[in-house]
């Protein structure tokens, strides 16, 4: 009997396999002996790792140009050995971190859900020379490092200077009979950078067209004497720092002008390809006939991810009144046709609301469009409530106050055709409670999409353990159709898929555990249940409950030492904003237990707590397939969605959560038997709300949980520095908006229940297999497809473009 493959093995077949379709191994091999031969220095003979990496990308990118030229030509008009361990040279690859969290992955997910399903998209975005930070914990805190991910180069994207474009900030508003000017501005220069985004075996290649800043030649140096040159070209850098850094905050609305300057910096250089693109195709080319914008909505759809690009409505409006000469009303019917709008969270505190003083400074002419708008708006509004001056407050764009401010997302919603949440839950509470009065004005216009994650990446490339004993059972549709995974229902009985199961989730708790003893130096029982929470660390996610749950179980094992539990390594990850001093006290916390926990002999190996360094990208591709349990604890009504939790779900991990975000749909589609469901629901949120929430009262209740607050509030897991916690007690204690105490006596008794079900391994697989089997619903293709459908007009295409070996037709 051949002896069975192991993951590394099976990811080098996979790569193996990919490297083999992209044409004759000779000239694979040729292509990467001519990269080799000219990524080397000349004075150097010896080539490192990093030297096979970029020879090996470049030559991949090689291939894939020819896809990509032909994909789009297509829209707008057998020894494959190469002696090398390409996992390893996989690892060299930096992960491009250019987005926060939840958002930033669904985009990358949608960029594979577009291209796999061959629909002609384009993602937009800015290039940060400086992505998310790099996670430290030093003495058990967060530390952040740079994040240098350009610094050896990045073999996959393609500079086009060609396209290189203009875009305006500051200056003045003049109105003249020829119509309004903007005039005296400082111009800053978008370069393009172009990274393919293949589709999964259909030879479609689509472009993520990223933007990086570039001061034009003469950028302030008329400002400057002659004797001042040398601090004129200094000042270039001012320029250039637009696209310098990413703002490492997530559900956080932080004011400052470089972020709004970012911004304006991506939405006015994607406007100006998009319209060039628009005039220079067959559905509008350059002769006078055809300039003209009657079937820009048809052949235009942009969608708002988030208020980020809100600038993208009026920059529309300033292009087609003040450079094409539309009319108001005509321009105004074309922007709203073009423009939808993703609402990705419901917390005051991230919603953006910019003072009218900064755009009167940096963008003068999108104030007076945002003022016509908002009034034109108004008008409409008192037309329907006479009268009725506090309507008028809360839908206005601007808010009045202190410091005026333009309300952001009422930008979006009356400037685009449709608004969708991104869970059912998460749209009704869109609709009935932050956008109420605009949905009583417009039911029509509000949708939901519930989020998805691509199969590809999340199952195939980061598990293809399971992903070879699902294919051997059912085929490989599901990695195109995830709904074809309900064909694994009729398995859940079976003797040997639940024993295949339970083999590869064993297999890859011990190759995460190897990882996790070299880089913590902590030794993990890898028949221990792997019990894990990653995601942004925030108050409303609750890591907090987590922390409280396991200190609990820590003094039971204390308390009675000679019983029986059922072993766990805990895991918590995920970055705190810098700014976010809560946040940062919770990870401080967390470490701070880890060290009392994990060096306490009477606990032994039962129960271990791990803070997951820098959790990223290419860290949840090892830790997700591992997980046993899935932590998605916020409190109900808080997170708009989440996406980790289908991950979890899909790689085999049952999930503890609250009915919140797309937990719901999770346990609509396998029951909610088949998940540990617990903690209160919105509306008892929102009753509790009205009663106001005491803290207290489950404080004075509850012993266990008093007796947790009281070691974390006397120093208990912080001895050398016993008020090192005093701001977290006093927060749960007095001021928590989330509510932890509430949910602690159902967390817990759900948690018996989890540790219960564990103690019989083939029922736990059998729910393992059933929540596989019924996780096809959360899928970027069918959210994707929803899209295309609902609020693009686009038809996604089954059509597979010839390689580009093939003649044209």
């Amino acid at each position: 009997m051949a002896k069975p493959l192991t993951d590394s093995e099976r990811r080098k077949q996979i790569s193996v396999r990919g490297l083999a379709g992209l044409g004759d191994v000779a000239e694979v091999l040729k292509s990467f002996n001519r990269h080799l031969h000219f990524t080397l220095v000349k004075d150097r003979n010896v080539a490192t790792p990093r030297d096979y990496y970029f020879a090996l990308a470049h030559t991949v990118r090689d291939h894939l140009v020819g896809r990509w030229i032909r994909t789009q030509q297509h829209y707008y008009e057998r020894d494959p050995k190469l002696g090398l361990d390409l996992e390893e040279l996989e690892e060299i690859e930096e992960d491009a971190g250019l987005g926060n969290g939840g958002l930033g992955r669904l985009a990358a997910c949608f960029l594979d859900s577009m291209a796999t399903l061959g629909l002609a998209a384009y993602g937009y975005g800015i290039r940060y020379e400086f992505g998310i930070f790099n996670q430290k914990i030093v003495n058990g805190w967060q530390v952040e490092e740079a994040d240098d991910w350009l610094r050896y180069g990045n073999p996959w994207e393609k500079a086009r200077p060609e396209y290189m474009l203009p875009v305006h900030f500051y200056g003045r508003v003049e109105h003249t009979p020829d119509g309004v000017k903007w005039l005296d501005t400082q111009v800053v220069l978008a370069m393009p950078y172009d990274t393919p985004v293949p589709g999964y075996r259909n030879n479609t290649v689509n472009t993520m067209r990223l933007w990086s800043a570039k001061a034009p030649n003469s950028f302030k140096l008329h400002d400057f004497n002659v004797g001042d040159y040398i601090e004129a070209v200094l000042d270039r850098n001012l320029a250039e720092n637009i696209s310098r850094v990413l703002y490492p905050n997530d559900n956080f609305f932080e004011g400052k002008e470089l972020r709004l300057k970012q911004e304006y910096f991506v939405v006015a250089a994607t406007l100006q390809d998009i319209i060039r693109r628009f005039k220079s195709s067959k559905f509008g080319c350059r002769d006078p006939v055809r300039t003209c914008f009657d079937t820009f909505p048809d052949k235009v759809a942009i969608q708002l991810n988030d208020t980020h690009p809100a600038l993208s409505i009026p920059e529309l409006m300033r292009i087609l009144v003040d450079v094409e000469k539309m009319d108001w009303d005509k321009a105004w019917e074309i922007t709203k046709k073009t423009c939808a709008y993703t609402n990705h969270t419901v917390l005051p505190e991230a919603l953006e609301r910019w003072p009218v003083s900064m755009f009167e400074k940096l963008l003068p002419r999108h104030l007076d469009i945002i003022y016509t708008i908002n009034q034109r708006h108004l008008d409409h509004v008192a037309a329907l409530f006479p009268g009725d001056v506090d309507h008028l407050r809360r839908m206005s764009v601007i808010e009045e106050g202190d410091c005026k401010r333009i309300n952001m997302a009422h930008l979006c919603v009356i400037g685009s055709h449709t608004v969708n949440g991104v869970a059912k839950i998460h749209s009704e509470i869109v609709k009935q409670s932050v956008f109420k009065d605009f949905y009583e004005l417009e039911p029509e216009k509000f949708q939901n999409k519930t989020n998805g994650i691509t199969p590809r990446r999340w199952l195939l490339l980061c598990n293809p353990g399971l992903a070879d004993i699902i294919a051997e059972k059912i085929g490989e549709g599901f990695l195109t159709d995830l709904s074809q995974l309900k064909q694994l229902l009729p398995l859940v009985n079976d003797e040997t898929f639940i024993r295949d199961v339970a083999k590869v989730k064993q297999e890859n708790k011990l190759k995460f555990s190897a990882f996790l003893e070299k880089e913590y130096k902590v030794k993990i029982n890898p028949s221990s249940m792997f019990d894990v929470h990653v995601k942004r660390i925030h108050e409303y996610k609750r890591q907090l409950l987590n922390c409280l749950h396991i200190i609990t179980l820590y003094n039971r094992i204390r308390k009675a030492p000679t019983k029986s539990f059922v072993p766990r390594t805990v895991m918590i990850g995920g970055k705190a904003a810098p700014g976010y001093h809560m946040a940062k006290m919770i990870i401080k916390l967390v470490t701070s237990i880890g060290s009392v926990v994990n060096h306490d002999p009477i606990v032994g190996d039962r129960l271990k707590v791990i803070f997951l360094e820098n959790y990223r990208v290419s860290l949840a591709e090892k830790v997700i397939p591992s997980a046993d349990l899935s932590q998605q604890i916020s409190t109900a009504g808080t997170e708009a969605s989440g996406t980790g939790n289908m991950k979890f779900m899909l790689n085999g991990a049952l999930t503890i959560g609250t009915m919140d975000g797309a937990n719901v749909e999770m346990a609509e589609e396998a029951g909610e038997k088949n998940l540990f469901i617990f903690g209160m629901r919105v509306e008892e949120v929102e009753a509790l709300d009205r009663k106001g929430y005491n803290a207290r009262e489950y404080y004075d209740r509850l012993p266990e949980l008093k007796q947790v607050v009281d070691q974390i509030s006397s120093g208990y897991f912080s001895p050398k520095e016993p008020d090192c916690f005093r701001d977290i007690v006093n927060m749960l204690m007095h001021h928590d908006r989330f509510k932890v105490f509430a949910d602690y006596e159902d967390y817990m008794a759900c948690q018996t229940k989890v540790d219960q079900l564990y103690q019989n391994p083939k029922e736990w697989t059998k729910k393992v297999i059933w929540n596989i089997a019924c996780s096809g619903k959360f899928s970027s293709d069918r959210t994707i497809m929803e899209y295309a459908r609902d609020i693009w007009g686009a038809e996604p295409s089954d059509l597979k473009i010839p390689p580009p070996s093939s003649p044209r037709e």
